[in-house]
């Protein structure tokens, strides 16, 4: 895709996030942003067919947000709860500069009359939790696999709503409920020892010492 094409795409959702933040998502018409951009409504329309493809191209930034976040050098040898719990922090501070408009992007899409919303919505928080996994690097296949995601699933969407309405500073009451699942529920067992492979199939935390728990304030 050419830059400038990528760049537009991204400055009309900017432009639809800072309009939204001005009034609210439920005020937001395409046509101002095409205005507030000097575009047409065309040129909108090539990038996003609805304003609720604006909802979704915010939270692939979310996605891409939190599978390129800098960790320490350290943090393939923490534990899975750890792992977990620092990806799904990143992917919350992507959208915490738009708290507000996201929790109204989501009201749209949960209103009755928009199951068209919901059946994708419902791929999306899988799609989500996948790249969860792969960024926490969580290996678990066959049964094992299936109740990590509906754990892992469950406590998401938890902490996702409880996020969205909290109001202490830098979002630290909804970290705290999120390090407390993840350690109760893989912190323990075989979940909380998994590990990524390291070369010729050995343990990348074979040999060498587990750091202590980081600061999860």
């Amino acid at each position: 895709m050419p830059q400038q094409t990528t760049g537009l795409r991204d400055r009309i959702l900017d432009t639809a996030l800072e309009l939204a933040e001005a009034s609210s998502w439920e005020r937001l018409r395409l046509h101002r942003v095409a205005e507030a951009l000097d575009i047409t409504l065309d040129e909108v329309r090539q990038h996003f067919r609805q304003k609720d493809d604006l909802a979704e191209a915010w939270f692939d930034r979310a996605d891409r947000s939190m599978l390129v976040a800098e960790r320490s050098a350290g943090f393939l040898y923490q534990p899975l709860h750890v792992r977990l719990g620092q990806v799904i922090a990143d992917w919350l501070a992507a959208l915490a500069p738009h708290r507000r408009v996201t929790r109204e992007m989501l009201a749209c899409k949960l209103e009755p009359g928009h199951i068209h919303l919901q059946v994708p919505g419902i791929l999306r928080v899988s799609r989500t939790v996948q790249w969860f996994r792969e960024a926490a690097c969580q290996d678990s296949t066959g049964l094992r696999r299936i109740l990590d995601e509906t754990a892992l699933t469950a406590i998401y969407l938890a902490v996702f709503a409880r996020w969205l309405f909290d109001d202490s500073a830098n979002g630290v009451r909804s970290r705290q409920h999120l390090d407390t699942a993840l350690r109760r529920c893989f912190g323990t067992g075989a979940a909380a020892v998994e590990t990524p492979p390291g070369p010729e199939g050995t343990s990348a935390g074979a040999g060498v010492s587990e750091p202590a728990d980081p600061d999860m304030a």
